[in-house]
Protein backbone atom coordinates (compact mmCIF):
# COMPACT_ATOMS: atom_id res chain seq x y z
CA UNK A 1 0.00 0.00 0.00
CA UNK A 2 1.16 2.72 -0.92
CA UNK A 3 0.31 6.82 0.61
CA UNK A 4 0.36 9.94 -1.62
CA UNK A 5 2.67 12.91 -0.37
CA UNK A 6 1.13 16.51 -1.39
CA UNK A 7 3.66 17.88 -3.25
CA UNK A 8 2.95 21.57 -3.99
CA UNK A 9 5.60 23.84 -3.05
CA UNK A 10 4.22 25.30 0.58
CA UNK A 11 4.84 21.18 1.10
CA UNK A 12 7.66 20.55 0.27
CA UNK A 13 9.08 23.62 1.99
CA UNK A 14 7.67 21.75 5.20
CA UNK A 15 9.22 18.81 4.92
CA UNK A 16 12.54 20.48 4.25
CA UNK A 17 12.71 23.21 6.51
CA UNK A 18 11.09 20.61 9.38
CA UNK A 19 9.68 24.17 11.15
CA UNK A 20 8.22 22.09 14.31
CA UNK A 21 12.39 20.85 14.79
CA UNK A 22 13.87 23.73 16.89
CA UNK A 23 17.63 23.85 15.35
CA UNK A 24 18.10 27.34 14.75
CA UNK A 25 20.18 29.43 17.11
CA UNK A 26 18.43 32.45 19.25
CA UNK A 27 20.41 34.90 16.84
CA UNK A 28 19.32 33.47 13.43
CA UNK A 29 15.64 32.85 15.09
CA UNK A 30 15.40 36.37 16.07
CA UNK A 31 16.86 37.54 12.42
CA UNK A 32 13.99 35.17 10.67
CA UNK A 33 11.33 36.67 13.21
CA UNK A 34 12.46 40.12 11.90
CA UNK A 35 11.59 39.50 8.27
CA UNK A 36 8.39 40.86 6.84
CA UNK A 37 6.59 42.32 3.69
CA UNK A 38 7.70 45.89 3.11
CA UNK A 39 4.59 48.67 3.36
CA UNK A 40 4.61 48.85 -0.35
CA UNK A 41 3.90 45.03 -0.55
CA UNK A 42 1.78 45.43 2.01
CA UNK A 43 -0.05 47.96 -0.12
CA UNK A 44 0.50 46.18 -3.12
CA UNK A 45 -0.88 42.77 -1.91
CA UNK A 46 -4.01 44.90 -0.35
CA UNK A 47 -4.65 46.28 -4.01
CA UNK A 48 -4.65 42.62 -5.68
CA UNK A 49 -6.72 41.25 -3.24
CA UNK A 50 -9.22 44.01 -3.83
CA UNK A 51 -9.45 43.49 -7.46
CA UNK A 52 -9.70 39.58 -6.48
CA UNK A 53 -12.64 40.41 -4.14
CA UNK A 54 -14.13 42.13 -7.42
CA UNK A 55 -13.33 40.28 -10.08
CA UNK A 56 -10.64 42.70 -12.08
CA UNK A 57 -7.77 40.84 -11.49
CA UNK A 58 -5.70 40.13 -15.19
CA UNK A 59 -3.67 37.18 -15.10
CA UNK A 60 -0.40 39.17 -14.22
CA UNK A 61 -1.85 40.19 -11.64
CA UNK A 62 -3.24 37.07 -10.49
CA UNK A 63 0.34 35.85 -10.92
CA UNK A 64 1.84 38.69 -8.54
CA UNK A 65 -0.51 37.16 -6.55
CA UNK A 66 0.51 34.10 -6.72
CA UNK A 67 4.14 35.00 -5.91
CA UNK A 68 2.95 36.93 -2.81
CA UNK A 69 1.27 34.28 -1.42
CA UNK A 70 4.21 32.01 -2.27
CA UNK A 71 7.06 34.00 -0.44
CA UNK A 72 4.37 34.82 2.33
CA UNK A 73 4.17 31.07 3.00
CA UNK A 74 7.64 30.60 2.60
CA UNK A 75 7.98 33.25 5.36
CA UNK A 76 5.24 31.80 7.40
CA UNK A 77 7.09 28.19 7.95
CA UNK A 78 10.59 29.84 8.48
CA UNK A 79 9.05 32.19 11.05
CA UNK A 80 7.24 28.84 12.89
CA UNK A 81 10.64 27.56 12.99
CA UNK A 82 12.43 30.46 14.32
CA UNK A 83 8.92 30.87 17.17
CA UNK A 84 10.07 26.93 17.80
CA UNK A 85 13.69 27.11 17.96
CA UNK A 86 13.86 29.83 20.86
CA UNK A 87 10.92 28.16 22.69
CA UNK A 88 13.53 25.33 23.28
CA UNK A 89 15.87 27.98 23.85
CA UNK A 90 13.89 29.77 26.56
CA UNK A 91 13.04 26.54 28.19
CA UNK A 92 16.83 25.33 28.32
CA UNK A 93 17.93 28.28 30.19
Amino acid sequence: MSFVTANNESDILTRVIEPDQPSLSADAANSILALGFSQQDNDRMHELAEKAQIGELTPEDRAELDSYERVGCLLGILQSKARVSLKKTTSAE
